[in-house]
């Protein structure tokens, strides 16, 4: 807005006010008093362009935004805890219990126990907030002694830790907010109530699926992949309580009988016929054909709540393949055994399966 004020303009400004009779020329006496107050008023032109662009949502951030957003009721996701399985075992690897509130370390990052699910199997809960407590499994170290434990295991992913939100998709869902009224059940009301849920990433909601007043939701979880029966239990007493389904004692108004499910996995795997440059060898580019297909999978996921359908689409992974390292060409690339796309249904996500020469 002020990209045009800038000091030599202010400065050239301020100078034309003063007689040309009077000396102006840099290292004068009028020069030198004036460029110091031209300097701070290009400074606040750079300050006031700021402000103005932090008082729109389409271009704040940080706190300005987060502000903004919240006069609409949109409050920024604060960062949560990841809730994992915790695996325990006495002498000859019989399961055993341990206390609660137990702390236990895996590279450098720990874990408490919250709760008993069976003999041997507890819930437990990072101390520290967002995605790193979705990173580690194996072994874990008990940070006190307990008697008769000889092995611990921190293993699946429950309800996966999330990072504080960041600014774009706050802003996305302030304008989605604002586009699409939430209110009494429809579409973007249950969309919206089962994203604000921790471990969601996206969801779709198909109505009047098995009848009148039927609807389902289903769930993606925010580590973009297949939820836990744990989340969708979590996400299903939420929106409407098994033992007192349609009776509005959830988010779902009453009369209406909501079923949650988890996304499907579709595995992928991945036949091709590669060209090395000179010196390069499959050994050599296999771990980078799993990174980038991987990356690609991911990419898919992470748009599966707002496509109608996700496709797993040759000449993508094909250009993807040829920017790696040591990859000169590439041909007879089938995936699942077609030379065609596969075209996943409207509730599946793809996973990495294999990826082999041909």
């Amino acid at each position: 807005m002020y990209e045009d004020q800038t000091y030599e303009v202010i400065l050239a400004r301020m100078l034309a006010r003063v007689p040309d009779s009077v000396d102006k020329r840099e290292g004068s006496l009028i020069y030198d008093a004036l460029a110091p107050a031209a300097a701070e008023a290009a400074q606040l032109y750079i300050e006031l362009d700021i402000n103005a662009r932090l008082s729109f949502a389409d271009t704040s951030s940080g706190e300005y935004l987060a502000r903004r957003t919240a006069e609409l009721g949109v409050v920024r996701n604060i960062a949560t805890k990841a809730i994992r399985k915790g695996l325990f075992f006495g002498d000859g690897d019989t399961p055993i219990d341990i206390p609660l509130t137990s702390r236990f370390s895996i590279n450098g990052i720990n874990y408490v126990s919250k709760e008993k699910t069976t003999i041997g199997e507890f819930i437990m809960e990072c101390e520290k907030t967002g995605i790193v407590g979705n990173q580690q499994f194996g072994t874990m170290l008990p940070i006190e002694y307990i008697p008769g434990l000889t092995r611990a295991e921190l293993a699946d992913i429950l309800i996966p830790g999330e990072d504080a939100e960041e600014d774009e998709n706050l802003r996305k869902r302030y304008f989605d907010g604002l586009d699409n009224q939430a209110y009494g059940g429809n579409i973007a009301d249950y969309k919206e109530k089962t994203k604000a849920l921790d471990g969601v990433g996206g969801v779709k909601v198909f109505p009047v699926w098995n009848g009148g007043g039927t609807v389902k939701l289903v769930v993606i979880d925010s580590a973009y992949a297949k939820p836990s029966s744990t989340l969708i239990d979590t996400v299903q007493t939420a929106a409407d309580p098994m033992v007192n389904q349609g009776k509005g004692l959830g988010f779902a108004p009453i009369g209406h009988v909501v079923t949650v499910e988890g996304v499907a996995e579709s595995t992928i795997n991945i036949e091709t016929s590669l060209t090395f440059q000179d010196g390069y060898i499959w050994a050599d580019v296999q771990p980078n054909l799993i990174t980038v297909l991987g990356g690609y999978y991911e990419d898919l996921r992470k748009n599966w709540e707002d496509s109608t359908n996700l496709v797993i689409r040759i000449s993508q992974i094909e250009t993807r393949i040829l920017g790696i390292m040591g990859v000169l060409d590439i041909q007879n690339t089938k995936i699942n055994g077609s030379a065609q796309n596969v075209l996943l249904s409207e509730i599946e996500i793809p996973i990495f399966g294999t990826v082999t020469k041909v």
